[in-house]
């Protein structure tokens, strides 16, 4: 299911090859330019480091999107009860990292937050948003 989910949202027109620049194959073996993880909190501690997750936050660190399976069951507090949207926020925003993106913030109050803002840790004034912004996949 998990798989499926992220083939999903990579492959969705809302997602980072929505502008048709870039698509992404689920491949079972061979070379690949990155993975996507879900992870323990221990064991995404591990994969992260040198960065600090804490054991709630999620992580691109080399080839691999690391999502964290404590944030996957719980979600976060920007999210509300959306679980659902925050699991394809998840997904984008690392993968977003895969693909060289970094930490954007809110600019506009109201406004979609951008996917590349770090909403598990708030939105600011803008509103959640699972999904690349036009100007993000550029």
């Amino acid at each position: 299911a998990f798989a499926l989910l992220v083939e999903s949202v990579l492959s969705s027109p809302k997602g980072w090859g929505g502008d048709g620049a870039r698509a992404f194959q689920r491949v079972s073996t061979g070379p690949v330019s990155f993975r996507v993880t879900l992870a323990s909190p221990g064991t995404t501690d591990r994969l992260c480091a040198p960065l600090v997750t804490n054991g709630i936050y999620s992580c691109h660190q080399g080839e691999r999107a690391v999502l964290n399976s404590w944030r996957w069951t719980n979600g976060a507090d920007s999210f509300g009860t959306d679980l659902a949207g925050y699991r394809r926020y998840m997904i984008n925003h690392e993968v977003g990292h895969a693909l060289g993106k970094g930490h954007l913030y809110c600019t506009s109050a109201g406004a979609p937050a951008p996917t590349m803002m770090q909403q598990t840790k708030g939105v600011g004034g803008c509103t959640p948003n699972p999904w690349p912004l036009p100007y993000e996949r550029g």
